[in-house]
């Protein structure tokens, strides 16, 4: 499994057209990528080193199309889009997954990765958490998530209150955070859950999953709208990697299907 250094970027001057943009990202011989860190979506070592499905994926692809290194930034998902839009990346290969008002605001790709969204919480569920309108309806129950993720909107539109909704920003502080009790319950999608879960080999800890009424999602690569062309190019050649079996060798060791990434398409999920 190749791996890449994370290293913070400086935003690139405008290009003219996606034939600029690609010709410039195979002169400067990387692309610029914004990552989480939340395996196995993507995973940061402690000596920067980055992996994981998403990244891997557009290592591969970008290879492909002369550019031959990926660098890769952290970003919280509700900064990533702004980021992208405002030049400080090249791509977004992060787990974020596709909505209509995402799609209106960047050009994604052909789904990549799949998942369903769970709970980390005590052993037992105490709280017989199976859903956010379940976490709402306690009065003090609070629930940690990534700032601007798809969790934190789907506590908020279930009706727990903006205070009872703690941002966090990693997946090892929120596993902290409910072993310290300052949280009731953090979600994550299914694979990040069972990741943290296998890492802290922690026995007062369980998975509620799938977490009752959420939608199952998919992310892909995103790129500015202007950048279209270039994301139709990405496409491409990940459509060929999807029929070679090829997709299927990056992404299923993480645990990821490539079933579940070709059995839906980007108008299916943006709503086109």
């Amino acid at each position: 499994m190749k791996k890449t250094l994370l290293t913070l970027t400086l935003a690139a001057a405008p290009f003219a057209a996606w034939a600029d943009t690609l010709d410039d990202l195979k002169a400067q011989g990387f692309a610029r990528i914004a990552i989480a860190n939340e395996p196995p979506f993507t995973a940061v070592a402690a000596d920067g080193t980055v992996s994981g499905a998403a990244p891997d994926v557009a290592r591969e692809i970008f290879k492909r199309l002369g550019v031959p290194e990926v660098v890769a930034s952290i970003s919280e998902y509700g900064a990533m889009i702004p980021g992208l839009q405002a030049r400080r990346h090249d791509a977004i290969t992060a787990g974020l997954f596709m909505k209509p008002e995402r799609c209106q605001a960047v050009a994604y790709s052909e789904p990549v990765l799949c998942d369903a969204e769970a709970f980390l919480v005590p052993k037992g569920n105490p709280k017989g958490y199976k859903s956010y309108a379940d976490i709402a309806a306690d009065a003090e129950g609070r629930i940690g998530a990534p700032g601007g993720g798809t969790e934190e909107k789907l506590a908020l539109e279930a009706g727990v209150p903006r205070d009872r909704v703690i941002v966090v920003p990693d997946g090892q502080s929120g596993l902290k955070m409910l072993q310290d009790g300052r949280i009731d319950v953090y979600s994550l999608p299914v694979l990040s859950i069972s990741d943290l879960i296998a890492k802290a080999a922690d026995p007062n800890l369980e998975m509620v999953a799938p977490v009752v009424g959420a939608p199952v999602y998919c992310d892909g690569a995103a790129f500015r709208k202007e950048d279209a062309a270039l994301r139709d190019a990405f496409d491409a050649e990940l459509a060929k990697m999807k029929e070679s079996g090829e997709f299927a060798a990056i992404i299923e060791p993480y645990g990821f299907s490539a079933a579940a990434a070709t059995s839906t398409s980007r108008a299916q999920l943006c709503g086109e």
